[in-house]
């Protein structure tokens, strides 16, 4: 268990003044303190399977009332149960503070968002062949990001290589058509 400090100057306080009914001074600075603390605080928090149910003085879940709680989240203090904890960079959080954190920009771990790599190549190999001039530019481009993106991170849920495949397939297409209608013209001319 970790101490709890005196708010005034963080001095850690002895566990025999928690629960009591007055009031007491640190022993360092002098405020006066009164802690109420649950009592699965005093003797540690036994980790139980998901969803265990609270029994007697133990302390329940901020979200789920009738859950053990088995952990503290690490910004706000509230008790949470093993389906309400979020292990983030080594601490345990609550989803509101995760939530509340992604807005703010305190969780920089978060990923807030994802280039598929693998939409833009196909639409740039896909789209031009309505337009036929601009694949001139396009299918190389798609067909670089295509081979350059090939190991980068796709969609959250799992898509396979399939449209990296079929974009490096139609820009080389596109490219291969390019250079012999600009071969077929070069040739006509002499």
């Amino acid at each position: 268990m970790e101490a709890l400090v005196c708010t005034a100057c963080r001095r850690p306080l002895s566990v025999s003044d928690f629960n009591t009914d007055a009031f007491f001074q640190c022993p360092s600075c002098r405020a006066r303190l009164k802690v109420d603390a649950f009592p699965a605080l005093l003797r540690g928090i036994d980790r139980g399977k998901s969803g265990e149910v609270v029994l007697g003085e133990e302390a329940s879940c901020f979200y789920h009332p009738n859950k053990k709680a088995e952990i503290a989240c690490d910004y706000c203090g509230r008790f949470l149960c093993s389906l309400c904890d979020i292990p983030l960079d080594g601490k345990h959080l609550c989803l509101t503070c995760v939530e509340a954190g992604r807005k703010k920009g305190r969780i920089t771990s978060l990923e807030r968002h994802r280039t598929l790599y693998d939409s833009t190549a196909l639409g740039l190999a896909v789209f031009p062949l309505v337009t036929f001039w601009f694949t001139l530019v396009t299918a190389p481009m798609a067909l670089y990001i295509a081979i350059r993106r090939w190991n980068a991170a796709t969609s959250v849920v799992g898509r396979g290589k399939g449209r990296l495949v079929a974009a490096i397939i139609l820009s080389s297409l596109q490219i291969l058509g390019w250079a012999t209608g600009i071969a077929y013209f070069v040739s006509s001319r002499h």
